[in-house]
């Protein structure tokens, strides 16, 4: 039977509670699996497992309580091996990594921070601040709406200086964040997003980085910013050094 993987923790890491259980229909228990100085919270692997909501939830759920009495590296939803041994063969052969993890995200969590423009504030920005764009606008008004050229013409200034106020926005937010944090991700670029960052944050000092957060949307009122948070530090878990035969699985979910 298949191994699923929550995270990895240290061997000292307090037992589990009772009766814990995760993914799968019905939900699998959800175990220890020592590995030298290491050990793995894992459960058997269901047949078939697909990103359901109450499995996603159950993967989470696990990955809480397993990561409030002591730090738990996350391993992403769906992290499957063939078996037990193949779990403690990559424990054993990245310990030294796995070692070096557990001791810099002792402590932190992560926060999610995604952002988008508000359009209307946008198109106001661009316009009040380029001449050129004011003009053109102004001038295809007097025309009855201009000539099919003016109007690509305009369009494409306004694209472009949307794109230009983007960027120039995602780098605002992100000098304003990053003092907040130890650590900053950049998350893959997806439609409708002008920034996916994730900020690793010392548990304690969440409260600062969320202050932080409401001094961002006050300097930048033409930008929506969505926090996710706090979650376990999956940006900053890396697969680390090669990963052996047959081990695949287990590391190709870590990290963002």
């Amino acid at each position: 039977m298949s191994t699923y993987v929550y995270g990895i923790v240290a061997g000292s890491h307090p037992a589990l509670p009772d009766g814990l259980k995760g993914v799968g229909d019905p939900p699998r228990p959800v175990r220890l699996l020592p590995a030298g100085d290491l050990a793995a919270v894992v459960g058997e692997a269901p047949e078939g497992l697909r990103p359901k909501r109450r499995d996603l939830i159950a993967h989470q759920t696990v990955l809480a309580e397993a990561g409030s009495t002591g730090c738990v590296l996350p391993m992403r939803f769906g992290s499957v091996a063939p078996d037990d041994d193949t779990v403690t063969g990559v424990l054993t052969e990245r310990a030294d990594h796995y070692r070096e993890r557990l001791r810099a995200l002792d402590g932190r969590v992560e926060y999610n921070v995604k952002a988008s423009h508000d359009e209307e504030a946008v198109l106001h920005r661009v316009l009040s601040a380029n001449p050129e764009i004011r003009a053109l606008t102004e001038a295809n008004r007097r025309a009855g709406g201009g000539s099919h050229e003016d109007k690509l013409r305009l369009g494409q200034m306004v694209a472009d200086a949307v794109r230009t106020l983007e960027a120039e926005s995602a780098a605002e937010l992100r000098r304003i964040l990053e003092p907040a944090a130890e650590a900053v991700s950049a998350g893959p670029e997806s439609t409708g997003w002008l920034a996916n960052l994730s900020f690793l944050v010392p548990r304690d000092a969440a409260g600062k980085f969320l202050d932080t957060v409401e001094q961002a949307r006050g300097a930048l009122p033409h930008v929506e910013v969505r926090v996710n948070g706090p979650l376990p530090p999956y940006s900053f878990v890396d697969p680390g050094p090669a990963r052996p035969a047959g081990a695949e699985v287990v590391g190709a979910e870590t990290g963002e």
